[in-house]
């Protein structure tokens, strides 16, 4: 099958912050000391392996993400007034970090962004965790419980912290009964949340900015917290609030959400990526960037390309992170949702590396920070073309061909504008791993490569 398609290297469209990585520990024990989940299952391995994966991820020939994503968990602080403890449930997290921010040190930057996933129990009105509505009282409370954790996280792991994201799907209020009582525990397969309205939302960014800046942290910026996806963020009000209300867009540092995708209408997660709440913001706030702070890496194939290419050229993002790229799936209680991933560590203390994790290499490693997000046009919907210009990075031009239809193979008819002759090219299909092809060469910038069925193709300009 022919098929029409174009990068165009002069036509910027927004600035790349790059993709990230996110390692969850945490995300549904209601008693660690009972129960001490640890999802990304760096805990059962042993010292060679946790060093194999991080190679994988931080390594020179690894992802090399620029953004880092690490929760907030409820387990900080037992009580009102309470002591802070920030590493009973993170010493896996943070170790990943750690490692990884000493491999990367000096080569590539990393950008980090801190998520609460819920705050303690006592914060809500209902008094215990996965409360759904948070405690008028302990406003300043829930304030504290961010800043203490950003600067331990500066201050002790000497991280990067640059962003605070306020919530973890807290739009979801169909989460809970229509009382706000708890129904099932956490061995439901839920993980933590607490209902955020839009009002409070764009009430309690204002909020936190003066604890930040009280605390010492004006360079730490806020989000409006993760919808499950952009159509959510936008037809459910969050995007409307904050821009009606003058101190939240002040005080707003970036724009995030998740970017979970379903095309059907009658299913709980449909929602696509949609720029109209992006744009509105930008409209009052032109310089504000937006990323998907969590996607699925679905059956971990040429649809995964796919729906990263919606969230750059639909969603307009500036950055992307999947959810959990390492996970133990024995430790998501009920069973994870969302299975694919990039590293898949078993019981035994082995390690798989899964087709995701060759697909996401595809792009992750080429869309640098600094890039700039360029036209591409690609004449068949069941294909796609992503493309990053050098920008200010150091970085040399690139761009990915995607041909998502898993049966059929397609010749691309490929048209280059500002770009150069020589491109190495990989490429990730059904029987081949980020595998190295012959140079490809344009003549007068005009070119035909053959990809195919669910085939990844990466040219990096020489």
């Amino acid at each position: 099958m022919l098929v029409y398609a174009k990068v165009d290297f002069t036509k910027k469209l927004q600035t790349w912050d790059g993709f990230g990585f996110n390692y969850v520990q945490t995300s549904q024990t209601g008693d660690y000391a009972r129960n001490p989940q640890e999802y990304g299952g760096f805990s059962i391995l042993d010292e060679t392996k946790r060093r194999e994966i991080l190679d994988l991820v931080f390594g020179d020939q690894g992802l090399k993400p620029n953004i880092i994503k690490m929760f907030l968990d409820p387990l900080h602080q037992k009580e009102k007034g309470g002591p802070y403890d920030h590493k009973v449930s993170t010493e896996w997290m943070r170790y990943f970090v750690r490692e990884g921010m000493k491999m990367s040190q000096g080569k590539y930057p990393i950008d980090m962004i801190t998520s609460c996933y819920q705050p303690p129990g006592w914060m809500t009105l209902q008094k215990f965790m996965r409360g759904r509505d948070p405690d008028p009282a302990c406003l300043d409370d829930l304030a504290q419980y961010y800043v203490d954790w950003v600067r331990f996280l500066r201050e002790e792991e000497k991280f990067p912290m640059n962003y605070v994201s306020l919530h973890n799907e807290g739009e979801d209020y169909s989460r809970w009964p229509e009382d706000g009582s708890t129904s099932g525990g956490f061995d439901d397969g839920a993980d933590y949340d607490m209902y955020w309205s839009p009002e409070f939302v764009a009430s309690f960014i204002p909020r936190l900015r003066k604890a930040l800046d009280k605390a010492g942290l004006p360079d730490v910026g806020i989000t409006p917290g993760e919808c499950t996806n952009w159509t959510r963020f936008y037809n459910w009000g969050y995007a409307d609030a904050i821009a009606d209300n003058p101190e939240a867009i002040r005080d707003l540092g970036l724009i995030t959400s998740h970017g979970f995708h379903s095309s059907n209408v009658g299913e709980t997660w449909y929602g696509d990526g949609r720029s109209v709440g992006i744009d509105e913001l930008r409209k009052i706030k032109p310089d504000l960037h937006a990323w998907s702070t969590s996607y699925s890496w679905g059956k971990m194939d040429a649809q995964f390309i796919s729906l990263t290419h919606n969230l750059i050229y639909s969603a307009k993002c500036n950055g992307l992170i999947p959810w959990a790229g390492i996970q133990r799936p024995t430790h998501w209680y009920g069973g994870d949702p969302n299975p694919g991933n990039a590293i898949q560590i078993s019981e035994n203390g082995s390690y798989e590396i899964r087709k995701g994790y060759y697909y996401y290499k595809q792009v992750c490693p080429v869309g640098r920070r600094g890039m700039d997000v360029v036209k591409t046009y690609s004449g068949n919907t069941a294909t796609c073309v992503i493309a990053f210009a050098q920008g200010q990075s150091e970085a040399p031009n690139a761009f990915i061909v995607c041909n998502a239809n898993p049966y059929r193979e397609v010749k691309f008819d490929l048209s280059v504008l500002g770009g150069g002759d020589t491109w190495k090219v990989y490429a990730t299909a059904k029987v081949m791993n980020c595998m190295d092809l012959p140079d490809f060469k344009l003549k007068n910038g005009k070119g035909t490569f053959d990809l195919p069925g669910n085939g990844v193709a990466t040219f990096i300009q020489k």
